[in-house]
């Protein structure tokens, strides 16, 4: 799949002017009239940027929450900056829904957290300010280059520009099971679909958890049966496997609509039999991460697909908390599924309301990543001597920091994890927009995940639910996206 985010409509993003974000004064046509150089404009723009008084940021839920420190992260943001820090931090399940209410009603911050889809398509609506002219020639650049990182923030840029910036790896999901369990049933680690069904059947029908009483676990649990973003199936990809619900460009170069190919039908088919048979959690499609990872620590299920990396230790940290054996085992993927999928890493935006982007990308987004005192704030919690993890992982870090305090508390089940993950993992596409994808693509998702629901929980047919599907307008909306993106 070709990761290229695809913009079809030009006029959404205007090609005249190499400034377009707000406080900008000098465009192209300053340079050659007035003898100055491209490099001249950008250098000037980044060196002449005054220091915010205050900035105001909308981020969810993987920035230290309130009872976790988030007021002791702020008062040290704020001595460390001397600028006024101004948190809105909507619950993490809601987050989303806060973002478009807020972007809906032009009620925006500063500074908003975006996962890729609502990257692009802001973007697009000339809602995100272009900091191309603030990261070329900064001191930022330069660090991520020698860090040999630059395609990773090249990857965020659409027709050319820059609109915001991701300080860490995207990371993705790899599928944790619960030793003490494997060991209680007899069975190993599965390595394809007919083994990872007989875990399933198991764990859900035995006595995985050694309490004597037959029946009274079940398998797997995740934060719905499509996640709300790209890449949509990371929390359960031994079913989808080679099936994928949205939009992707094939080997010869046009796009189509995953959902409408024979192999989501088959993974609507493993799904609906295992949630039949009880091995899926009851409460899937109302579930938030939150909720998954509660029932977990209590012992409810076996099977956990969920981040790599600095997740291990956490995961295997609380279930020891809570008097459950923690060793667990990261498994690579099965045959069938053959790679993890690595998403787009969520993206730090200016916003088009603010009245100093070159200020706030300089001293907000830059500092993120300085390597010193600001980005081992954003690493580690400020109320912890234990290197909990705050917003960054120090193990996916663009830049690094120069003195890790936390590099020495990686555990080797941590350690492995991330491997396994960085082993068995391509990048998924980064999503694109075009009029026809901003128009539909929201109505259709919801479309998706009704038939999702309807087969999977409820037990429907599956031609029947996407005959319905079609009646509904949703076989149309989706081949108007597709023909949009092929008819660049």
């Amino acid at each position: 799949m070709n990761r290229k985010v695809r913009i079809i409509n030009s006029a959404m993003i205007s090609a005249a002017l190499l400034l377009t974000a707000c406080g900008s004064s000098q465009d192209m046509s300053s340079i050659g009239r007035e003898g100055l150089t491209k490099e001249d404009v950008i250098g000037s723009a980044y060196n002449s940027a005054v220091k915010p008084e205050s900035i105001t940021i909308m981020v969810d839920g993987t920035l230290v929450t309130q009872e976790n420190g988030r007021d002791e992260f702020e008062k040290r943001w704020e001595d460390l900056t001397g600028i006024d820090l101004v948190i809105i931090q909507p619950e993490h399940d809601v987050y989303y829904e806060e973002v478009s209410k807020a972007f809906e009603e032009g009620n925006l911050p500063d500074v908003v957290l975006l996962s890729s889809n609502y990257y692009t398509t802001y973007a697009a609506q000339e809602l995100l300010a272009d900091i191309t002219p603030y990261y070329s020639g900064s001191d930022l650049e330069k660090k991520v280059s020698e860090a040999g990182k630059s395609a990773l923030i090249d990857g965020l840029k659409i027709n050319g520009k820059l609109y915001g910036i991701s300080p860490t790896r995207g990371n993705g999901c790899v599928t944790y099971i619960k030793k003490a369990w494997l060991d209680n049933v007899g069975l190993d680690v599965p390595t394809n679909y007919d083994e990872y069904m007989e875990v399933l059947k198991a764990f859900t029908e035995g006595d995985p958890d050694g309490d004597g009483i037959n029946g009274n676990t079940y398998a797997v649990s995740a934060a719905g049966i499509i996640n709300n973003e790209a890449p949509y199936i990371n929390y359960l990809p031994e079913f989808y496997q080679d099936a994928y619900p949205s939009f992707y460009e094939k080997e010869d170069g046009t796009w189509a609509d995953g959902f409408m190919d024979e192999e989501m039908k088959q993974a609507l088919v493993r799904l609906r039999d295992a949630y039949s048979k009880g091995y899926l959690d009851k409460d899937i499609v109302d579930n938030g991460t939150g909720d998954c990872r509660d029932k977990f620590y209590a012992n409810e299920f076996g099977i956990f697909t969920y981040w790599a990396g600095t997740w291990a230790k956490t995961l295997s940290g609380k279930l020891v908390e809570a008097g459950v054996d923690g060793e667990l085992i990261a498994m690579p993927p099965i045959a069938e599924t053959g790679l993890y999928l690595e998403r787009v890493a969520p993206v730090w935006c200016i916003t088009s309301a603010c009245d100093n982007p070159s200020g706030v990308y300089k001293y907000f987004m830059e500092t993120m990543n300085d390597g010193g005192e600001i980005e081992e704030l954003w690493t580690y919690s400020p109320i912890s001597d234990s290197f909990a993890k705050n917003h960054i992982d120090h193990l996916l870090a663009t830049v690094a920091l120069t003195n890790d305090p936390g590099a020495g508390s990686i555990t080797e089940d941590q350690a492995k994890a991330l491997q396994i993950f960085n082993d068995n993992s391509k990048m998924a596409d980064l999503p694109y927009s075009t009029d026809a994808y901003s128009l539909y693509n929201e109505d259709l998702m919801s479309l998706k995940k009704e038939l999702i629901k309807k087969v999977v929980v409820d037990g429907a047919d599956i031609e029947t639910s996407y005959a319905e599907f079609a009646a509904a307008n949703g076989a149309y909306m989706s081949q108007a996206i597709v023909d949009s993106l092929n008819a660049e």
